[in-house]
């Protein structure tokens, strides 16, 4: 199976709340001393909407620098105005970024010749791949398999898509849609615990974000279904459905996977930009038990 798990990274902040350069260093390593296939930087886990452009530019010429090729490298460059969004694009891509993933503007419910228009302009002024970022529970609204299929038949430049739905059955839409006629666009799940499902169907894997504190359970998955081995495949899935509990433990999840990274061995301040807190000390118990109760203490 052509199966990848890449990691939507968390960003590291210093006390100020500026990106701490050293510590994302620290956490790429991380990730890819664990097996994981690719990194995505500034993806919704990786606070982009609170990260100036200027600090943004110098995380991508760090990742790019740093990571050097040993793993795929994804930018997430989600801008509001559409202009900053080619800007930033375009400097991802010439950095070195092997793609740019891009969520469409949120806030407002848009109408599909709005979301039709906006890609065209992406990807009619983006000098490289470029992949489709779905996520209706932030934006407002879907990307349907149809409407994909329209902007993959008009870019040869729009290469994927990650689909952040909580239905499989609207993935695997647009696996069997797209796919039937671009059998080379990529097609990512948005939750861990769909990647089986997902390559199962015919897809590529996923980018989900437990794997940032468990990149060792993650890269087995994605080496167990790219060797069809089921067996193995059965274990990490229910390995990983028990780790989809840390989801739950607070209203938003981006301090909760900081925190969980620290307790495995991750070496940063898992501060979190405002107005987002970090975890409570009842938090902290919860993630510490569930890493207890899994039997994951640390960087293995």
């Amino acid at each position: 199976m052509n199966a990848k798990w890449i990691t939507p990274v968390v960003t590291a902040f210093d006390a100020e709340g500026h990106v701490d350069l050293e510590a994302n260093k620290r956490i790429y390593e991380h990730l890819i001393q664990g097996g994981m296939d690719g990194i995505l930087i500034l993806g919704s886990i990786g606070e982009f909407f609170a990260i100036s452009m200027e600090e943004k530019k110098k995380l991508i010429d760090t990742a790019v620098s740093y990571i050097d090729k040993r793993v795929t490298l994804y930018v997430g460059t989600n801008c509001m105005i559409l202009k900053d969004c080619i800007e930033l694009s375009n400097y991802a891509i010439e950095k070195g970024a092997d793609a740019v993933m891009v969520i469409s503007p949120y806030y407002f419910n848009l109408p599909h010749d709005s979301v039709i228009n906006f890609y065209d302009q992406v990807a009619d002024n983006v000098n490289g791949p470029v992949l489709l970022y779905n996520f209706p529970d932030r934006t407002g609204y879907d990307l349907s398999a149809q409407l994909i299929l329209e902007l993959v038949r008009k870019h040869k430049n729009i290469v994927g898509i990650k689909d952040t739905v909580g239905t499989m059955g609207h993935t695997r839409e647009i696996i069997q849609v797209v796919k039937k006629e671009f059998p080379d666009f990529q097609v990512y799940s948005g939750f861990d615990e769909f990647f089986a499902h997902n390559v199962l169907s015919g897809g590529n894997g996923c980018v989900a974000g437990i794997s940032n504190f468990v990149p060792q359970i993650a890269s087995a998955f994605a080496n167990a279904a790219r060797e069809d081995n089921l067996v193995k495949m059965a274990e990490c899935q229910q390995k990983i459905d028990s780790l989809m509990e840390i989801y739950s433990i607070g209203e938003q999840f981006i301090p909760i996977i900081k925190e969980a990274m620290v307790q495995t061995g991750v070496e940063f301040n898992p501060v979190c930009a405002q107005p987002l807190l970090c975890a409570t000390e009842e938090q902290k118990a919860k993630i510490a038990n569930l890493l207890k109760l899994q039997e994951i203490t640390g960087i293995l």
